[in-house]
Parts: structure tokens; C-alpha cells; sequence
């Protein structure tokens, strides 16, 4: 069969044959783009046209896309073995990164070693998250937060707080999760943690599974001193704490995991996008000594598995991109070029008062809202749109898509995170 070779025949070829509710094609025909290929922070489309990707392709692009050493890993790994037998007949490969894993996790936090279930997808890290919970303590309800998105696995989408992804499923749910407000100043602290403490003390709950910064929940930063409070508030009631790190983890916040800004050290903690730079594998990382509580020895089959668990490919392309990170120094210029970021979109919000910029790293956010002070999430999809066809790839992120999101490459030059800063300028401005 002829492989299509226009935008227009891809989609398409898309709509006659994936299903409807996956991909949205705008009638006027400026979304989507049709990526042909991506290296470093850029992306050429079918046609040729060249983009600045300020998305990381959903954050997994840290160390840039296509980085070589990592394709590299890949390939070699391809060439001598392309798929083991996950828990049956495990690969040396699989072995080196769990390793890896404990070493950057449990271990440098000074709490022992880490062992590891691994997964594909960030939402299996969070089920295998959820799982070993049960099984350590025997308390089936957890506790979960309002803008909360850990996946939409039916395990996952029950702690996922936002009705588009969970109503149309709601009675094939289990309710097992109780939602909290997110804290987004200081003086909601208190009252956070009494209610915490309420809830816990009904003895029902083995864990609180939150993300450290809300990703797709808007790029909400909660205040100092909140992990903080979860971590003591779960050690006075014997329940876990799960950190859901699938997109603040590997660098993305200026800190190899976002945690480690406030030195909190979780129970569990969930890695996926970044981990391998660009196939698909995820990981749920635990304390040696609560793993091993939780779960029991295998007897020949495991009750937690998968046909693609440690995929050779990915474990070895992952064993590489944490090289990359530590090589390129990645986590420190997160920082740098964040702050630098975050200050030249704080300066334009001042002088055209259309929006409020937030961030750490290079997780950054420029909300906008409309004069009576709702969510503006129609302006902020055409200012993405028309930043498109100028050659910028952005994503809308929060309830309304009043958020524009900035997680680049941690490659990103300060000269490619200007143009963008112009470029936002220009058309937030042209939208006044």
C-alpha cells in the first residue's frame, strides 16, 4: 500500500480508519500538523516546515529528541535481542536499569535500596503503585487530589479527578479514592491537614498518591512545605506516599525529581515519560523493605506482570538517556534557563496584564483568563493555534485549556526559549 505524503492524506487516511474521540482535526485545517521527523528541540512535518517544539512530545524528550547516544542504545540492543519473556526468562538489560533505578532513587536518598516494577505506560506505574498499597497495608481507599491526572487505566482513572475522562466510565468504576482540594497557597495548609487527618483516621486508607506539581491539571505548583505535610501526616496514620513523578521526574523541575526540592523521600514513587527519551516504558520504584513486604515471592507465576515488562529496547535506551541527563548536565540547566524563563514571561505579564506566569524548571505555565477573572481557555487554544503556524508547537493544559504549557527539551538554547517569549508576545498581545 502507498504510504500517504500530504498532512491532508494522512488525516485522511486517519479518519477512515482510527477511531473517532482519539485525534481532532480542525475544520479550518491548522490543527494538526503531521510530524515526519524531530531532532534535538525541533520538528519537520510532512511538508518540510520546520517547528520549535516547546512540549518535549508530552515532556518524554528531555534530552532532546532522536538524542544519538540513546537511538544508538536502542539500536545496538534491536540488533542482539528485540523482545525477552518479561517475567519468565528476564535480559541483562532489565537488570542494569532496576539497578539504575535504586541508585538515583531510594538509595541517594539515603533509605536503602529500591526495587522496581516495571511497566509501559505511566499509568501501569501508577496501578502498580496502587496495588502494592493494598497489599502492604490491606486498606483498599486512597486518597487523591481535585486536577489530579494519573493515567486512564480504570485503576489510574479512579484517582484521576477530571469528569471529561471519567464520566462516560462511571459505572464500570470502583469508587475507591476520596479527592481533596489542592492546595494552592500557604494558608490552605492547615486546613488540608486536618482534613487529611479526618479521613485517615477512619483507618480505611492505605496511601495518598499525588502528583508533586499538577502537570495537565494546569501546571499548578502547590506551596513550600506541602510534600512535607503529606509525608508526616502519612507517617502519623500508617498510610504511603505515592509520588506520581511520570512528568516532574528526570530534570523537568530544576531537581532530579521534584521531591528533592523539599527533601521528601516517598514510599512509592512512579516514573515514565522522560525515563527512555521516546519508548514507551514506566516504572513504579519502592523501598526494598516495603516491596518485600508487599508483595510475596513468586511460585512460578506472577500475579503482577505483562507480555512487554522490561522490554530489552527500552531499559537499554533508558540506561542511556540517564547517562544523557547526567552527561549534559540537564537538571542544572533546567534550572537556569527556567528561571530565565520564568522572569522574561513574568516581565511580558506586567506590561500586557493578559496573563499569570508560573513555573519551576523548565515546567512552565502562562494562564489566562477573560475580565471577569474565568478561565480563558478559548483564547489560549487560538494563541496556541496561530503560535503553530508560526513554527511553535505548545499544548493547552488545565480543566478549560486556559493554561499554555512550556516543557521543552531541557536541551532548549536561551536564544530558541526568547523566540518563543517574543513570539508569545507578539500574538498574546494581537489578542488583546
Amino acid at each position: 500500500m502507498q504510504a500517504p505524503h500530504t498532512t491532508s492524506e494522512t488525516l485522511d487516511l486517519l479518519q477512515r480508519y482510527e477511531s473517532r474521540n482519539v485525534l481532532y482535526r480542525d475544520p479550518d485545517g491548522t490543527w494538526p500538523i503531521v510530524w515526519e521527523r524531530a531532532s534535538g528541540c525541533k520538528v519537520w512535518d510532512v511538508e518540510g516546515r520546520e517547528y520549535l517544539d516547546l512540549t518535549a512530545a508530552f515532556g518524554v524528550a528531555a534530552a532532546g529528541h532522536a538524542n544519538p547516544a540513546v537511538v544508538a542504545a536502542g539500536q545496538r540492543q534491536m540488533e542482539t535481542l528485540l523482545h525477552a519473556m518479561g517475567d519468565v526468562h528476564p535480559h541483562r538489560a532489565k537488570a542494569m536499569l532496576l539497578r539504575r533505578l535504586s541508585e538515583i532513587t531510594f538509595e541517594k536518598w539515603g533509605a536503602g535500596p529500591g526495587k522496581c516494577i516495571l511497566g509501559s505506560a505511566g499509568f501501569e506505574s501508577v496501578e502498580a503503585a496502587l496495588k502494592t498499597a493494598l497489599m502492604a497495608t490491606g486498606r483498599s481507599r486512597i486518597i487523591s487530589f481535585e486536577g489530579a491526572y494519573h493515567g486512564l487505566g480504570y485503576g489510574a482513572l479512579t484517582a484521576t479527578h477530571r469528569g471529561l475522562f471519567r464520566n462516560p466510565f462511571r459505572p464500570q468504576l470502583t469508587e475507591f479514592a476520596d479527592v481533596v482540594p489542592f492546595p494552592s497557597a500557604d494558608n490552605d495548609l492547615p486546613t488540608l491537614r486536618v482534613r487529611l487527618a479526618t479521613l485517615l483516621q477512619r483507618g480505611v486508607h492505605g496511601a495518598i498518591l499525588v502528583e508533586p506539581i499538577q502537570a495537565r491539571g494546569g501546571i499548578r505548583i502547590p506551596p513550600a512545605g506541602f510534600l512535607s505535610m503529606l509525608r508526616e501526616v502519612c507517617d502519623e496514620h500508617g498510610a504511603l506516599l505515592i509520588l506520581d513523578e511520570i512528568y516532574t521526574g528526570f530534570g523537568r523541575t530544576g531537581a532530579w525529581f521534584a521531591c528533592e526540592h523539599e527533601s521528601v523521600v516517598p514510599d512509592l514513587i512512579c516514573l515514565g515519560k522522560a525515563l527512555t527519551g521516546g519508548f514507551p516504558l514506566s516504572a513504579c520504584v519502592g523501598s526494598a523493605r516495603l516491596m518485600d513486604r508487599a508483595w510475596p515471592a513468586s511460585e512460578g507465576e506472577a500475579i503482577h506482570t505483562s507480555t512487554f515488562l522490561g522490554h530489552p529496547v527500552g531499559c537499554a535506551m533508558a540506561c542511556a538517556q540517564l547517562d544523557e541527563l547526567n552527561r549534559l548536565n540537564l537538571t542544572a540547566l533546567s534550572k537556569k534557563r527556567g528561571d530565565i524563563a520564568l522572569r522574561r514571561l513574568q516581565e511580558i505579564s506586567k506590561i500586557k496584564g493578559c496573563f499569570t506566569a508560573r513555573g519551576i524548571g523548565l515546567m512552565l505555565g502562562l494562564e489566562l483568563r477573560d475580565i471577569q477573572g474565568k478561565p480563558d481557555g478559548s483564547r489560549s487554544i487560538r494563541v496556541i493555534k496561530k503560535l503553530l503556524q508560526r513554527g511553535f508547537i505548545l499544548l493547552p493544559e488545565g480543566e478549560h485549556g486556559e493554561v499554555i504549557s512550556l516543557t521543552p527539551p531541557l536541551t532548549i538554547e536561551p536564544v530558541q526559549l526568547n523566540q518563543v517569549a517574543d513570539a508569545l508576545e507578539k500574538t498574546l498581545g494581537d489578542e488583546l
